[in-house]
């Protein structure tokens, strides 16, 4: 069985925020892209990461006494650097898809950014992305016709 590899697998146009962005603004970034997480970059280094699952806990509780129009102001001056994750895990293209699965179980996270040897952000892989591997290779394996690995991108 071929081993698969990362940079195989990860989504390469990856979107990203700086840690001054607005917490309103990276929710409506992640919506518009459907993302569920955001690598955050400064000075074309990665310095955080934000999920989804973050941006909903910094939102006040729905039984709270503050106006709508104080929680707007509340959630209007978080940004990125006050909700990020500092000092991300992260993992090489080259690394295998076990790899990246193992770092992710152990860490209980469901994503990693995908930085290459010279610390540039060249993808993300995600738990969705293992999974359609997964898939793939069943798949195939019940087709037996097709040796050629796949990739969902075109290959440079």
């Amino acid at each position: 069985m071929r081993l698969e590899l990362v940079k195989d697998w990860m989504s390469r146009e990856v979107i990203f925020a700086e840690p001054a962005m607005g917490l309103l603004d990276a929710d409506a970034l992640m919506r518009e892209h459907n993302i569920r997480r955001l690598p955050i970059m400064e000075n074309g280094r990665l310095v955080g990461i934000v999920t989804y699952g973050d941006i909903r806990g910094a939102r006040p509780s729905s039984a709270t006494s503050l106006s709508t129009w104080e929680m707007n102001y509340l959630l209007a001056s978080l940004n990125m650097k006050e909700v990020m994750t500092k000092q991300p895990k992260f993992i090489s293209p080259e690394a295998t898809i076990g790899e990246a699965a193992d770092m992710m179980l152990t860490n209980r996270i469901s994503g990693l950014p995908v930085m290459d040897a010279q610390g540039k952000l060249v993808g993300i892989i995600t738990e969705s992305d293992i999974f359609r591997m997964v898939a793939h290779n069943w798949r195939q394996s019940r087709e037996e016709d097709s040796p050629k690995p796949y990739t969902h991108y075109e290959e440079d």
